[in-house]
Parts: structure tokens; C-alpha cells; sequence
């Protein structure tokens, strides 16, 4: 056994979702949002940090490592579960972050995402976003979606991730997993490929760099549907994030692109459930007549109206998702005002 599968096997006796690990201090875990060092640890050395993640790590991959001093791979307990683990190098020498992927994808109905996000997936084409901060469960909302498509549709499905995270089998759909470093160099040169190869859906893990927004933009204009994430915390941002990205003289042409395939922006917040736990918030925006000439015309105010005047056809602001979960019980005032972009109007659930 692995000397890392140890310190996995305790973090997730402890019910935590993420392992950190860092020279000179003991390995601490994440749980319910909270970083707290697993019990009956001692501070890892430089010899046992380089010797645990080495011996999980193949000699190519560990050169990629030592070149570029960053490195995402996915790593496997059998039997027991999967992590995302980022290699890192820092001030006191090497560190690791593994998170835990559930080994059962989760469907809408545990997770608790909207309803009208099943509409979203039997779309045909456009490009559809799932956005929030690092941890907040843009993957396994994905990864939720495209199961539901793939319980429910003849579809041709070609993921792109670094690392694969979630392993989907074959139901009525046709998957193809690809892992940037192990069968593609790039998410560019990926998303090339995936343009020839006759897909109904491409799932970009993340939408990092300017070509590869690009291709996906492409490849929404081209009659696909295209899911991708992004670290923005509500749809204007997510807009103004994918126009920004591109120099000011291609501007004008990408708001037209994008105001003609932005299909759907769900953005993502998680929240400390009491009494424990995690519950996700949702920002959503969908299809509506009047975003392609605001996206267009550069007015990208106007979408917080689209979105308020919109909640009959599911859309719905961060904030009233936040209200409606500390209403019923799920958070805390505390959580909501934390969380919420309109902190005035959530003083009074502070008394």
C-alpha cells in the first residue's frame, strides 16, 4: 500500500474532502469548509513529502513535475475512492492537495440543483457555463448533468479534463474521456481534435487560456453544445470574464460570437449547512430575447433585470438563493450576509 493511501483512508474516516500537505507542518484536511490537522500526525519532512507523492507517480509524469513545478493527476484507492491531486512547489520545498471525487456520480435529485438545469442539458447547441471559486462543486454539477443527458439521450460525448475526474459509463450515450499531459499535450489542441470528431457534446474541464475560449466559442458557433467552467461568481462577471480575455480590436467580434451561443450561466456558491455539512447556491441565466443585444451592445448591467425579471422560466439571482436557503432552515444569517453581494439587505438576518 501506498504510504499516501494512509493519510487518504484517515482524511476520509474524518469526513474530510481535501488532504493538504506542506513540509514542516502535519497533514491537515477540509471539512465542512473548515482546515483542521488529521489526528495523531507529525509535521512531514522534505524525504517523506518527495517519497509519498514519487511513489504514486509515474516517471514521465514526475519529470513534467520536476520541469514545470505544478502537476494535476488523478489517483485511485480501488475499491474505496478517487482525488485530484495538485503538485505544487512552495517556500519550504514540495507540497499536495488531493480532493476526494465521489466514487457514484451524483444525480439532481441528491445534489438538489434546479430543476430547470435538465431543460439545459437537452439542448442542442450553445455554450453553457458552470462557474464559482475553487471547491464549490463546479465538476460534480457537471458531472451531474452529463449523466442525466447520458441516462436519457443518444448523444456522442467527448470530455476534456486535467485531470479526468469523474468516469462515466456507458448508457444510452456514446463517452469519450480525453486527459490533457496523458492523451492530448493541451485543451487547444484537445478541443482541435474533438471538432473532427463528429461530437453532439464537448465538456471543457476548464476554460483556462485565450485559445482555448476561443475554440470553444468556435466550436458553440458551429451547432455543438459545449459545457465549460470558470472561476467568476455570477453570470456579468462570467460575461465580462470571456470578453476581457481577448485583446480590445477582437472585442467587438467575440461579444457578437458569444451574444449568438451563450446558452446558460450557472454559477455556484457552497454554503456551511447547519448544523453540518455543505448546501450549494445557484445564480442562473438562460436563454432570453433581450441578452444577445445586451451582450452585444456591451450592457452587461442590464443582466441582474433579465435574470429578476426571469424567475418564472427558472432563472434566479445569487442573493434570493441564498434567501430562500436560510429561510428554510439550510443556513445560517451569518453564512447568508458572508456569501450574499447585497450585504445591506441581509444585515437584519445578522440579529
Amino acid at each position: 500500500m501506498a504510504a499516501i493511501d494512509t493519510l487518504l483512508r484517515q482524511m476520509l474516516d474524518e469526513g474530510g474532502s481535501d488532504l493538504h500537505l506542506s513540509v514542516g507542518m502535519p497533514p491537515k484536511i477540509r471539512t465542512s469548509g473548515s482546515i483542521t490537522a488529521l489526528r495523531g500526525q507529525q509535521a512531514v519532512t522534505p524525504a517523506v513529502m518527495e517519497r509519498m507523492l514519487r511513489e504514486i507517480t509515474s516517471d514521465e509524469r514526475w519529470q513534467e513535475f520536476q520541469a514545470h513545478r505544478d502537476l494535476d493527476l488523478a489517483y485511485e484507492i480501488n475499491g474505496l475512492a478517487r482525488f485530484r491531486g495538485s503538485y505544487l512547489f512552495n517556500h519550504w520545498g514540495m507540497g499536495a492537495v488531493f480532493r476526494q471525487i465521489p466514487a457514484k456520480i451524483l444525480s439532481f435529485e441528491t445534489l438538489q440543483l434546479p430543476v430547470v438545469l435538465k431543460d439545459v442539458c437537452a439542448y442542442r447547441e450553445g455554450l453553457v457555463l458552470v462557474t464559482g471559486p475553487t471547491g464549490s462543486g463546479k465538476s460534480t454539477t457537471l458531472a451531474a448533468m452529463i449523466d442525466y443527458i447520458n441516462e436519457n439521450f443518444e448523444k456522442h460525448i467527448i470530455t476534456i479534463e486535467d485531470p479526468i475526474e469523474f468516469v462515466h459509463p456507458r448508457k444510452k450515450s456514446v463517452i469519450v474521456h480525453r486527459e490533457v499531459g496523458e492523451h492530448s499535450h493541451s485543451f487547444a489542441h484537445a478541443l482541435k481534435g474533438a471538432m473532427r470528431a463528429d461530437p453532439d457534446i464537448i465538456l471543457v474541464g476548464e476554460m483556462r487560456d485565450l485559445e482555448t475560449i476561443r475554440l470553444a466559442l468556435n466550436c458553440a458557433s458551429m451547432g455543438m453544445l459545449v459545457f465549460g467552467t470558470l472561476h467568476t461568481n455570477n453570470a456579468p462577471k462570467t460575461i465580462d470574464r470571456i470578453i476581457d480575455a481577448f485583446p480590445a480590436e477582437e472585442q467587438p467580434q467575440i461579444r457578437v460570437m458569444l451574444a449568438s451561443c451563450l446558452s446558460c450561466v450557472v454559477s455556484q456558491l457552497l454554503c456551511k449547512r447547519v448544523p453540518k455539512g455543505r448546501v450549494a447556491a445557484h445564480e442562473i441565466l438562460l436563454q432570453h430575447d433581450a441578452l444577445p443585444n445586451t451582450i452585444r451592445t456591451g450592457k452587461i448591467s442590464n443582466v441582474r433585470g433579465i435574470i429578476e425579471g426571469s424567475s418564472a422560466e427558472g432563472m434566479r439571482l445569487m442573493d434570493n438563493s441564498l434567501l430562500a436557503l436560510y429561510k428554510d432552515g439550510a443556513i445560517s444569517g451569518e453564512e447568508a450576509y458572508m456569501k450574499a453581494a447585497d450585504k445591506e439587505a441581509f444585515e437584519q438576518y445578522l440579529r
